[in-house]
């Protein structure tokens, strides 16, 4: 039980440091915009080698991606609700979303899988949540209805639940069966791809321009290789 404390702990600490380092310190929209590129080309990786593929392999085509569909669905209707509520709090909060979307079946993942080790998994989500934390956080700040202190603390909540995920997910793994835990691994595979698509890339190419697709790349090389 307290290996996958540690292992939640581990892939919440990005999740809040991120924030923090977003919140503390007004980050240049080029650098910004790089950050988020580098954690798309991550949570891509992950989506694939980590999240639907080994779906694919466990429950097929038809409910893999009926649960791919359905985390997509998830995020874009939810997104779309920020969007049209909130306004210029949507960004920060839409990629605080997203993370809570993918975060939650990727650490139900991680928990149960701690029984064959999970490190590569750890590796690929921790690489991700940082640079995705820093892109939120930092719209975050500039957002007057909530303010750093307000967005730390979401953040904070949210690493807090990821990490009572793993550990949950671990102490049930007996008797969670690997279908679930393959669906739920495709939800969370949709639901990155949402936030990829709706949210992370469009913001990076706004605020960075032509060049950002060179560290998408290198993002989904680096977690390819980790994972």
């Amino acid at each position: 039980m307290l290996t996958a404390a540690l292992y939640g702990a581990a892939t919440a600490v990005p999740l809040v440091g991120g924030a923090a380092v977003g919140l503390r310190w007004r980050i240049p929209k080029p650098v910004l915009a790089a950050l988020m590129a580098f954690g798309a080309g991550t949570m891509i990786a992950a989506a694939s080698e980590e999240l639907f593929g080994p779906a694919f392999t466990e429950v097929g085509a038809g409910l893999a991606g009926l649960g791919l569909i359905g985390g997509a669905a998830a995020y874009v209707v939810l997104s779309h609700l920020l969007d049209t509520r909130l306004g210029t709090s949507a960004v920060g909060l839409g990629l605080l979303l997203g993370a809570f979307l993918d975060g939650v079946p990727e650490n139900t993942a991680l928990g149960v899988s701690l029984q064959e080790g999970g490190l590569a998994l750890l590796v690929a989500i921790a690489v991700g949540n940082t640079p995705e934390a820093i892109a939120s956080a930092a719209s975050l700040r500039e957002d007057p209805a909530l303010g750093p202190r307000r967005g730390l603390l979401l953040w904070a909540g949210v690493g807090v639940l990821l990490t009572l995920v793993t550990v949950a997910a671990h102490a049930g793994s007996d008797v969670v069966s690997p279908a679930a835990i393959a669906v739920a691994q495709a939800v969370a595979g949709g639901a990155t791809l949402a936030v990829l698509a709706d949210t992370l890339l469009p913001e990076a190419y706004r605020d960075g321009g032509w060049w950002i697709g060179l560290s998408t790349a290198l993002g989904f090389w680096l977690a390819f290789v980790l994972g």
